[in-house]
């Protein structure tokens, strides 16, 4: 059999590219391979420029007869293209010399893109454009050119080469990939599906090859259906075996810690609490998901299991991805834990020097609780008996970095027991896949009296109005954000945009204080920001979605997201989340450049008739695909590539039936190929 390399292996692609291409899941030739396109792009053939409409996209071609920059509140270059029939605008609101020079008076050129009606006439943002010899023009690809999920630092053309020279070498019979189902009749074999699905024909049917009911694509979904219903038999029996320490609240911490709270919790917080400490008195570790909704209270839950661990004698841990909703844990947890006489210990980046070895020798012996970041799992951090970790914000973290902490509590051959909790509600369906093999507890009752957010769309002409609410507002003592996002794949563009609108806001509110905070600045920057914004000490914070979550500011009550088209669902909706945390009524204002395309209408429309975070997760699901909405790929988490059990759920009792006829040999040739090493993380 022709060998499947690895991806180090191949032209191009060094150990840097590779660990970026290991974000995707991709670490083989083969990988590349299953990596299925978003969309197709028709490059196939040219547009006259008198044939272009509003809202198509189309591949156009001529030569640059003007080019100009104009001047506002940021720079822009623009030039018009001109062919035998018509012209038409090119703009670029960001521009670097190199793009200067492409868009030059004379050049060739042939530009792809979204055609959109402007003040001038029809134009072109942000084309892809490949500069023309005078003498000739490149031929034109036979095949649709596909679209692919990347990740930072992995480019669409790059990642498209790579998928591309493995395509050739299988039809070449240089990459061998073995039929392991049966073929049945009607359906393509593997290397005429995978050829449809990266290379289809201008007449193939994108319609069905985009929503999956495509022949090719339901081959796929079949055999990946079948790995997974193989790989999950495995896991559970592996983790059938394992054992975890009973954990049992003799003492009655919980109720003690739930009538010494400010205010009720609420039915669901009961019933979880309830369902998780149901878990911890067993011997099997609780491997369970804790999803709750922005302001749904899973501090608590949180704060009801690590007393739990407590009260049996042991030790618990809590985890975030950033020092900031770390923080906060540890001011929560310690004013809820303080009443019951338990020692935390918080342990981060910056904690240093003297304060570090105290934190590490407490974690050795008496502490019942720690709080931190990444901190926690690293070399030399040792605890006396961890016998649970809860990780928040779990999609933030690799399955690689959650072992690493439930390493930290083996003992005896004894797992510890893991609490993941994410404020992203998830459809149940990308739940079921992404979460296999976990329980899932669900927070599905927001505290009485919690106004919901009120949500308003407004176009950027419409800015003086929004500065005007924000004045107001500011004036009567509340306290507001203004939200930045990230306008190109580069976070220090997107710095370099905050700081501007936070100049320019300064400019225009100058009885106000206004504070701002990024991606890069550092951690200790960042929280003396936040120290002064949550005291009040800042009216107005300015920053971009790095204060996506765990920011609990409740005299917040106005919130600002610009570019809000270029956000997803869930984003939307957690960056609405930072508000509407007090007693005041809350509103979001959703800043839009006009004009909108049919997607972004759709997600802006949904964030102004509704605040159910579910049912923002399902469409966020329909709008954007998973692999969006659940973020960066993790390493060995079990994950559909393919297969969506919604669309595919005639096909599980097929691939069920189908894996258990195969061979144990053609069994482990099929896990090893659609999930990989994810075996190994049964401990996960």
């Amino acid at each position: 059999m022709a060998a499947d390399r690895e991806l180090t292996e191949l032209p191009g692609v060094g150990e840097r590219l590779a660990g970026r291409l290991l974000a995707l899941g991709l670490r083989r030739e083969s990988d590349l391979l299953f990596h299925l396109p978003l969309r197709f792009e028709d490059r196939t053939r040219i547009t006259p420029l008198n044939r272009v409409r509003p809202g198509a996209t189309a591949l156009i071609e001529g030569r640059i007869v003007h080019q100009a920059i104009r001047y506002g509140r940021t720079r822009m270059l623009t030039a018009t293209l001109a062919d035998d029939s018509g012209q038409l605008g090119l703009c670029l609101f960001r521009f670097f010399p190199s793009q200067l020079k492409l868009l030059a008076e004379g050049n060739r050129l042939r530009c792809y893109g979204e055609v959109r009606l402007a003040p001038g006439g029809l134009q072109m943002a942000h084309p892809q454009c490949e500069p023309l010899s005078e003498d000739e023009s490149p031929p034109l690809p036979e095949s649709l050119t596909p679209v692919y999920p990347t990740t930072q630092g992995v480019s669409q053309a790059g990642l498209a080469r790579l998928i591309q020279m493995a395509l050739e070498r299988l039809r070449g019979g240089e990459l061998e990939l073995q039929d392991l189902l049966p073929v049945a009749a009607g359906n393509p074999g593997l290397v005429q599906a995978l050829s449809t699905i990266h290379a289809p024909r201008p007449n193939e049917n994108l319609a069905a090859l985009l929503d999956g009911s495509h022949p090719a694509v339901q081959r796929l979904a079949l055999e990946e259906l079948a790995a997974h219903h193989l790989a999950l038999a495995r896991m559970n029996l592996a983790r059938a075996r394992q054992r975890a320490p009973e954990l049992e609240d003799a003492a009655g911490f919980t109720r003690r810690l739930l009538d010494g709270l400010p205010f009720t919790p609420t039915g669901a917080q009961r019933r979880v609490i309830a369902e998780i400490q149901g878990d911890l008195a067993r011997q099997r570790p609780m491997r369970r998901l804790l999803q709750g909704d922005v302001g749904s209270g899973k501090t608590v839950v949180a704060a009801a299991a690590l007393v739990t661990a407590a009260a049996a004698g042991r030790q618990a841990a809590i985890i975030a991805p950033t020092e900031i909703l770390a923080e906060q844990h540890y001011r929560n947890l310690s004013e809820y834990l303080a009443p019951l006489g338990l020692d935390i210990v918080w342990l981060a980046g910056k904690i240093q020097g003297r304060a570090r070895t105290e934190a590490l020798e407490r974690l050795g012996g008496s502490a019942q609780v720690a709080v931190g970041t990444h901190a926690l799992f690293q070399k030399g951090v040792n605890f006396r008996d961890l016998a649970l970790v809860i990780v928040d914000e779990q999609h933030r973290f690799g399955v690689h970095q959650r072992l690493a902490l439930a390493e930290k509590g083996k003992r005896g051959g004894r797992q510890p027991h893991q609490l993941v909790m994410t404020a992203t509600p998830i459809p149940r369906t990308l739940a079921m896949t992404a979460y296999a093999g976990l329980d899932i507890s669900v927070l599905d009752e927001l505290p009485p009296g919690r106004k919901p957010v009120a949500t308003v769309a407004a176009s950027q002409q419409r800015r003086a109005e929004v500065i005007e609410r924000l004045e107001r507002a500011l004036k009567e003592g509340r306290q507001a954000y203004w939200v930045c996002p990230l306008i190109e794949e580069s976070e220090v563009l997107e710095a370099e945009a905050a700081e501007t609108r936070s100049r320019e806001l300064a400019a225009e509110l100058k009885e106000f204080r206004i504070g701002l905070i990024h991606g890069r600045m550092k951690p200790a920057e960042k929280q003396a920001v936040m120290a002064d914004f949550s005291a009040g000490a800042i009216h107005l914070l300015v920053a971009t979605t790095v204060i996506e979550v765990g920011v609990d500011v409740p005299n917040a009550s106005l919130m600002i997201i610009e570019n809000a088209e270029r956000l997803g669902l869930s984003q939307l909706h957690q960056l609405r989340g930072r508000v509407g945390r007090g007693s005041e009524q809350a509103a979001c204002v959703l800043l839009y450049k006009p004009p909108l395309g049919e997607t972004a209408r759709a997600r802006i429309e949904v964030m102004r008739s509704t605040t159910d975070g579910f049912l923002i997760a399902e469409k966020d699901l329909e709008l954007r695909g998973p692999g969006e909405v659940l973020g960066t790929r993790q390493t060995g988490a079990l994950r559909f590539r393919i297969a969506d059990l919604e669309r595919d759920g005639e096909l599980l009792e097929q691939a069920t039936v189908v894996a258990g006829k195969l061979s144990a040999g053609r069994q482990d040739l099929l896990i090893d190929r659609w999930v990989g090493a994810a075996e190994q993380f049964v401990d996960a």
